[in-house]
């Protein structure tokens, strides 16, 4: 056990793969809305997955070390955890995505309108639990919508992943 855990490729690996995934991410997002933001560099979702690409990683250096191998409980762990945060990011992760999306229109139009009591020009007495537009309630920035990934941008990540694995052992 203390050898595999001193065994840098296992933690170097893994890392390089994100930050690779990470780079490809803000290029492709340049190339493709014709835009430089920072925040592709670090932000979650997009293409390819970076979780996926650190993970796979991981799972592949797991496999191929010998140390452990494929019949290792040290590559039986990595495989489920890898298979969590990849089912997370497609799965759980993209739908609060989307949910934030149409809550972020919905608050726009919120927005657009004008409560009755402006329109006929008297006050209207409402309770706070009324007022679903009160900006005690509501946050000032817009929900964050890039956080999760298609299952295309998954397999892309595990596949980069896979072959920087390769690259390592």
């Amino acid at each position: 056990m203390p050898q595999l855990i001193s065994d840098h490729v296992l933690w170097i690996a893994p890392i390089f793969s994100f930050i690779v995934a990470q780079l490809m991410k803000y290029v492709i997002y340049a190339i493709q809305y014709k835009v430089l933001r920072k925040e592709r560099l670090t932000g979650a979702g997009g293409m390819p997955s970076s979780h996926s690409s650190g993970v796979t990683t991981l799972i592949t250096v797991m496999a191929l070390s010998p140390q452990a191998g494929f019949n290792s409980p040290y590559f039986a762990l990595a495989l489920v955890f890898g298979l969590i945060v990849m089912y997370d990011a497609a799965g759980v992760r993209r739908a609060s995505g989307l949910h934030a999306k149409v809550i972020n229109v919905l608050r726009e139009t919120l927005d657009e309108m004008e409560s009755p009591s402006e329109q006929a020009g008297t006050e209207v007495e409402q309770s706070p639990e009324d007022d679903f537009r009160s900006t005690e309630k509501t946050p000032t920035k817009p929900l964050k919508e890039f956080v999760g990934h298609t299952p295309l941008e998954v397999i892309c990540g595990a596949v980069l992943g896979v072959l920087i694995g390769f690259m390592f052992v």
